[in-house]
């Protein structure tokens, strides 16, 4: 058996290097062209959105409070719509371009975390739990990765213990939204997206441990909006105050 030699801020690191030359090709050569350089550049940014899911549950698990975290994750949120539409050309008032892609990832993230909670609460029934998670799939849909990142989390979260069973339900997900993506956006990236797959190999040696540097969570929180900032920058300064993905004005 493999050695489980990667602690939480390893896997974060790699999670932060695969998001940041995702999001630079996107504003480099924006649209959906088919080099196969850039394919394997986005390919490479498939690794980060599971990492980020796998580490809302377990640090919903870890918590010892769990309001302080969503707070934490729902104002970072706020602040990452802002840098996230500028990076990409997206109105910051939603839903005058499409329903897709309106806001960042950390929406998803921040109700990822609730449905965690949500599902936990022994003092309500199932039917109101199921109408909540519901509600919460519905608000977090027009976010990067849409609710299938809430979804995601709520399984990984769920199945804590069996990681065959994490990464299962986490790719029948992505697969659902691999299909939508290849309807209604472009086929040969949709495909892309079962690439994140080649994620479950790094998670599987995770060692449980958080590592020696404990301001991780700070530097990505700052990291995430700064990122977005240049990435920005870069994409005024190469094809103006233009859209560069679905979404995008």
């Amino acid at each position: 058996m493999k050695q489980k030699t990667l602690n939480g801020n390893a896997l974060k690191l790699i999670a932060i290097l695969s998001m940041t030359a995702d999001h630079l090709m996107w504003v480099i050569r924006p649209g959906y062209p088919k080099d196969w350089w850039i394919l394997l550049i986005h390919l490479f940014g498939r690794l980060a959105a599971p990492i980020f899911w796998f580490f809302i549950a377990e640090g919903y698990h870890y918590t010892r409070n769990w309001k302080k975290y969503a707070v934490r994750l729902l104002l970072f949120s706020i602040v990452g719509h802002f840098a996230y539409n500028f990076a990409f050309g997206i109105p910051f008032l939603p839903f005058q371009t499409s329903v897709f892609n309106q806001t960042s990832v950390l929406w998803s993230l921040f109700w990822g975390l609730m449905a965690l909670v949500i599902t936990d609460n022994a003092a309500m029934k199932q039917w109101q739990k199921s109408l909540l998670i519901l509600g919460i799939a519905v608000l977090s849909f027009c976010s990067d990765w849409s609710c299938i990142a809430v979804l995601a989390i709520l399984h990984i979260g769920e199945n804590r213990g069996n990681f065959r069973r994490q990464m299962t339900g986490m790719m029948l997900w992505v697969a659902a939204y691999a299909l939508v993506y290849a309807r209604f956006i472009d086929p040969v990236y949709g495909a892309l997206q079962f690439f994140v797959a080649l994620t479950i190999p790094l998670l599987k040696r995770y060692n449980g441990e958080r590592g020696k540097w404990k301001g991780m969570k700070w530097f990505f929180y700052l990291y995430y909006p700064l990122h977005l900032f240049i990435c920005g920058l870069i994409r005024i300064a190469l094809h103006g105050n233009l859209g560069v993905m679905i979404g995008g004005s």
